[in-house]
């Protein structure tokens, strides 16, 4: 994801000057600056975990993108305070995101922008959520569903990893937040699995995981009646990893195996990772329903992306609708086209017509019915 947004930057950017990017392994900074392919690009090395260190690093810039593990957005978040650096994050953990957000005070007085979980979904979809809106008098129901699938499938689970594991497990074990009836509340994840059709692709499902609506709950609480997000995947994929979590292979409580303290997730995690295929052409599935009234008249309206790997970039369809939007909003900051500083959700502070604009001059279109 940050050769994604590093590529976005350089590439589709005409008022970008420069770009560092930073990683633990210097080496891995340096291979995507070259395979990026600019001299606008400086590499260094830092460690997300030594917060003097990344305050040394942001100073002077206009916006940071972090594409590092979720946990260490809040203190990111901070270090961007005390440097006074726009930030933005590709998220994942609702209560990360809740004490970010609890940094506006700060993020006001540095006269800068906090926005978390910038990515594909949280990300995206909350923006386009709020765009969706404006073809409404009074919208009653906002149903999103989104994922990112191989384009050759492969058995067991028809799925190839295309982020961060430990994002992929907290998104099928954590609790999915929706609006019911007009109320907050959680339901399980991987749960309420509906059958899917895009046209020209295999059976698709879709079920309720954690994360993809970030803070549009609380946005649109009394709003709207019904909210709630979905993953797409190939039909089958949910109870076949269902019954993994079931088992406590997800799991983060120690147990002892031949007298050696493991952690079930941990050894999950790194058997995905070596057993899981990644990288492969993939496609990205965004879908985004609304209900609603216009002039009395009940309305109904549909939003569709199909992305896919791009063979002349190179950039897989998950790099480019995850990083892409990240790039977008990184930049909008540093030239003060947000609605309001602070740290602030997505869809309160995104110009929504701005970063569609953009999306579609990067080729990630709406189709609209």
């Amino acid at each position: 994801m940050g050769h994604g947004a590093a590529y976005d930057l350089v590439h589709n950017s005409p008022d970008v000057r420069a770009v560092t990017i930073a990683d633990f392994d210097k080496k891995k900074a340096e291979q995507v600056a070259e395979a990026v392919g600019t001299s606008k690009i400086n590499a260094r090395q830092t460690d997300a975990a030594d917060y003097q260190d990344v305050i040394r690093l942001m100073l002077g810039h206009d916006s940071v993108i972090s594409c590092v593990n979720y946990w260490y957005n809040e203190s990111l978040s901070k270090a961007a305070i005390e440097s006074r650096a726009n930030f933005c994050d590709l998220g994942g953990n609702n209560y990360v995101v809740d004490a970010q957000l609890a940094l506006d005070e700060q993020a006001k007085a540095a006269g800068i922008n906090i926005i978390p979980d910038c990515g594909l979904a949280p990300g995206m979809v909350s923006i386009l959520a709020m765009y969706g809106t404006k073809h409404f008098d009074e919208v009653e129901e906002i149903h999103i569903r989104v994922g990112g699938l191989p384009q050759d499938p492969q058995p067991p689970l028809d799925y190839q990893l295309v982020f961060s594991v430990e994002g992929l497990i907290n998104e099928y074990v954590e609790k999915a937040r929706v609006i019911r009836e007009g109320l907050i509340k959680e339901v399980d994840s991987m749960t309420e699995i509906e059958n899917l059709i895009f046209d020209d692709f295999p059976p698709l499902e879709a079920f309720q995981t954690s994360g993809g609506t970030s803070t549009l709950p609380e946005t649109f609480l009394g709003k709207i009646r019904e909210l709630d997000y979905k993953t797409i995947r190939y039909a089958g994929h949910c109870e076949k990893f269902k019954t993994m979590i079931d088992l406590g292979l997800c799991s983060s409580r120690e147990i002892t195996a031949d007298f050696v303290k493991v952690t079930p997730r941990k050894v999950f995690g790194e058997l995905l990772h070596q057993n899981l295929p990644a990288d492969g052409p993939d496609y990205v599935l965004v879908r985004l329903d609304f209900i609603g009234k216009t002039q009395g008249e009940k309305k109904k309206l549909r939003y569709d992306i199909v992305d896919k790997f791009d063979e002349q970039t190179g950039l897989s369809s998950m790099m480019r609708t995850t990083a892409f939007p990240a790039s977008i909003i990184a930049q909008m900051m540093a030239r003060g086209d947000v609605l309001e500083r602070g740290a602030t959700p997505q869809e309160k502070a995104v110009d929504s017509e701005k970063f569609v604009s953009e999306l579609e001059r990067r080729n990630i279109c709406l189709t609209m019915s």
